[in-house]
């Protein structure tokens, strides 16, 4: 079940992969931002734990 407070996309326009392939900003891998609106909301909920988990996403980075 999707949050109904979350935004539709982890995206915060502060995209960079410069250094790996994590974005810097949301936090997902260049697969998953590519493959964000073909995934299943049970996928982007995966995405949604795994990132928060991890501090993401980052609107002042």
């Amino acid at each position: 079940m999707q949050n109904s407070t979350r935004p539709d996309t982890p995206c915060v326009a502060v995209c960079s992969t410069t250094f790996d392939d994590v974005c810097r900003g949301c936090g997902r891998t260049v697969e998953e931002v590519a493959q964000w609106v073909f995934m299943s909301d049970e996928e982007k909920e995966r995405v949604w734990v795994r990132i928060t988990a991890e501090g993401y996403p980052r609107r002042n980075t």
